[in-house]
């Protein structure tokens, strides 16, 4: 028998792979190898409300629907790993506690690197190959570093809207 609590988790779930499904398809294109894209944000807050291992699934599935629903180009299964991993992140940062600066500061900096720089650059590096790569990695680089305060500052702004959900899913 299902239990309001669990109704309303499986509504956030299906709301943030929504919500992040969208977001993937607002994408501002810099260069060939360089995007700012606004996915991070419901990641955290699927972390923030859920924990580690759900907000990794949503991130998961955002992915895969996103790519269902507007496919632009191949489907390459590491992006879906690195939007995976990213949920995880802000699950393992943000899901104890009260959601502080900090946690926002050190959470979204370890997915900028992790994610952004690190399994990105490598899913860039077998889609696209490694001249391209090399050629854009700097500016891999400096967007990863604009990004980074502009993630921070979006978390940080609803913050208090995922402390607010928490407590009604504590109920």
């Amino acid at each position: 028998m299902f239990k309001m609590k669990q109704v309303k988790i499986i509504t956030i779930c299906g709301m943030l792979i929504a919500i992040a499904a969208v977001l993937g398809f607002i994408k501002i294109p810099l260069s060939p190898v360089v995007e700012i894209r606004f996915s991070a944000v419901p990641l955290a807050a699927a972390g923030a409300l859920l924990g580690p291992a759900p907000a990794a699934l949503i991130g998961a599935l955002a992915d895969i629907v996103g790519f269902i629903a507007k496919p632009t180009g191949m489907y390459f299964p590491g992006f879906t790993i690195s939007s995976a991993v990213g949920g995880l992140i802000y699950g393992i940062f943000l899901e104890k506690g009260k959601i502080t600066i900090p946690k926002i500061i050190i959470s979204s900096t370890v997915y900028m690197i992790v994610v952004g720089l690190i399994l990105n650059t490598i899913n860039l590096y077998f889609f696209l190959g490694k001249d391209l790569l090399i050629a854009g990695l700097p500016a891999r680089c400096i967007k990863e570093l604009v990004m980074l305060p502009v993630n921070i500052l979006m978390i940080a702004a609803i913050s208090r809207v995922l402390e607010y959900i928490r407590k009604g899913l504590k109920q």
